[in-house]
């Protein structure tokens, strides 16, 4: 089979591989991206209320599921994916957020060599371009991301900020900055009413050098290896019937698939846990345990209230009303249509004597029906999900067979931690206390979902089991680690132990969950790498001060 020879093959044209593949094709290197869907062409990606058709559209997205779990009451959950040029990135429902400084202390501490927040946020900085007041001590100016505050407003938002506020939550004017605590309106990847996909950012523009070749619905189905050193990819071409072709790496593959299809390809190609492979009849080349294991998200259910004396986005998108919105977003005006998915938010902590928040509360002035994203609510609604953010819980991602047209399975064993389960309760907790604070009394008529009787921490519990959701924030399954840790899958330079010149760039190194959304932390995982890749000096880590640090009650 004759193939042809670029100096690097990335695998996934997703938020880390569009970005990798612009730094890589800079330095005058030549560049293939495989990805597996097609190109980003439909027009419900670039507006960004359209993330509700595109979710869950087969054509552009993963559309996985989970076993069934205790945590989920026994249910199986979306776990969906991106699958278009820009992956998740081009359908997520678009919120920046870092986390906290500790979260990225905790991986050096690890074991893992620059990877402290110090040394990571230049790369952080490097990569966005805020627009809007921040402290560039901590916000980067120059990068191609565009990072901007919402523009639209609604009493909604602005009572519930003013109830978080009241309750002991500062108002907080950068949760990216000197501190994450408080409560606020979120940033978000949105610039004059369009989403900004990290194909859009990072992939096109470089594309224009002619040095990167990209392959839409091309499915990797396995890597070429020479002994223990990666040589190529194996792909097909239109779906899993179609013909197969093969494309060589002068330097490295680098695997960026995501956290559900990057164990996913190293256990197809030989690499993970032998008796795993052994099973399956896949030829062991390389026997790494920790291929798919340490599966981590964020699991969320979402409170549902009606609203009343206003009206809510359930009002705003039907009949004329819509058309009125969809006016105001082609004329790049502030519209319903150019919002993300969640408008505000609130970080708490469930122990006032944390030092820092470990739950996240997120605020829409629209209901969903059931809690689920997709089809709103016929009445005035408004939505508040909670979540853990740092999980304790693991699972795991495993091939079913040697076939790579196969879903794999795909258990993130949700609550099963007792501190999952009591972090969890307390976010619930704490929602319901902001959405009854006299800030929002006007606004609140009752609560739908679920409802007023439930009051128990069992009755609780068995609510978030039934209705929680995936963020779709997976982490972990190609996890980094120190050189002494045998379950560790790629080393601090995200090399993958024992084979030569194979990396994986995405979201499945991080060693644990960031205290965020994952998708600022996989575009900045994606940019340190691309110095790795290209043995260059790391940036400077940040010179920090300490800040006074606010309580939140």
């Amino acid at each position: 089979m004759s193939a042809e020879v670029f100096d690097y093959v990335i695998v996934g044209g997703g938020s880390a591989g569009s970005l990798l593949a612009g730094r890589l094709s800079d330095s005058g290197a030549t560049v293939c991206v495989l990805e597996a869907g097609p190109v980003d062409s439909n027009p419900f990606i670039h507006m960004p209320a359209g993330f509700v058709k595109t979710l869950f559209n087969p054509k552009l997205t993963w559309r996985f599921q989970s076993e069934p779990g205790a945590g989920t009451g026994g249910r199986r959950v979306e776990t969906t994916q991106g699958r278009t040029l820009g992956g998740s990135s081009s359908v997520n429902g678009m919120v920046f957020v870092r986390g906290q400084s500790a979260d990225y202390d905790v991986w050096r501490q690890k074991g893992n060599r620059g990877w402290s927040y110090a040394d990571v946020l230049p790369y952080f900085k490097r990569l966005e371009r805020r627009i809007g007041s921040a402290d560039d001590t901590y916000r980067g100016r120059d990068g191609a991301l565009p990072v901007t505050d919402v523009d639209w407003r609604h009493p909604l938002c602005d009572a519930f900020i003013a109830g978080a506020v009241g309750l002991g939550y500062p108002r907080n004017p950068d949760y990216n900055g000197a501190s994450q605590a408080g409560a606020g309106y979120y940033q978000r990847v949105i610039h004059r009413t369009r989403r900004v996909s990290a194909a859009r950012a990072f992939l096109y523009p470089a594309m224009a050098s002619g040095r990167i070749s990209v392959r839409t619905d091309a499915q990797a189905t396995a890597i070429v290896l020479a002994d223990k050193r990666a040589v190529g990819v194996r792909y097909t071409v239109g779906g899993p019937a179609g013909p197969v072709r093969e494309v060589r790496a002068n330097r490295e593959v680098i695997v960026s698939s995501g956290t559900i299809n990057s164990p996913k390809l190293l256990q197809l190609s030989g690499i993970g846990p032998a008796e795993l492979l052994q099973n399956l009849g896949v030829e062991v080349r390389h026997a790494i345990a920790g291929v798919g294991e340490n599966l981590k998200d964020h699991y969320s259910p979402r409170i549902v209230v009606r609203a009343k004396n206003t009206g809510t986005i359930n009002d705003l998108v039907r009949g004329p009303r819509l058309l009125a919105e969809l006016a105001k977003w082609t004329l790049r005006r502030p519209s319903v249509l150019g919002l993300s998915a969640a408008v505000v938010y609130a970080f708490g902590k469930s122990d006032a004597a944390l030092e820092a928040p470990d739950f996240t509360v997120i605020f829409t002035p629209a209901s969903y029906r059931d809690g689920f994203l997709g089809a709103l609510d016929r009445f005035s609604g408004m939505t508040c999900g909670s979540w853990q953010m740092r999980p304790e819980s693991t699972g795991h991602v495993r091939i079913r067979s040697a076939d790579a047209a196969d879903a794999p399975a795909i258990q993130p064993n949700y609550l099963a931690a007792e501190k999952d389960r009591q972090v969890l309760l307390a976010a619930i907790r704490g929602a319901r206390r902001i959405l009854a604070t006299p800030e929002l009394a006007q606004y609140y008529d009752r609560e739908q979902l679920p409802g007023a009787q439930a009051t128990t921490d069992d009755e609780l519990l068995d609510f978030a089991r039934q209705y929680g959701s995936s963020c779709y924030h997976f982490v972990g399954t190609c996890r980094m680690g120190a050189t002494h840790d045998p379950s560790a899958v790629v080393d601090d330079e995200l090399r993958v132990r024992g084979i030569q010149s194979l990396r994986v760039v995405d979201a499945s190194i991080m060693p644990t969950m960031p205290s965020a959304n994952t998708y600022a932390t996989s575009l900045m995982i994606a940019e340190k790498a691309s110095d790795l890749i290209l043995g260059r000096a790391a940036l400077s880590p940040a010179e920090l001060y300490d800040t006074p640090r606010q309580a939140v009650a």
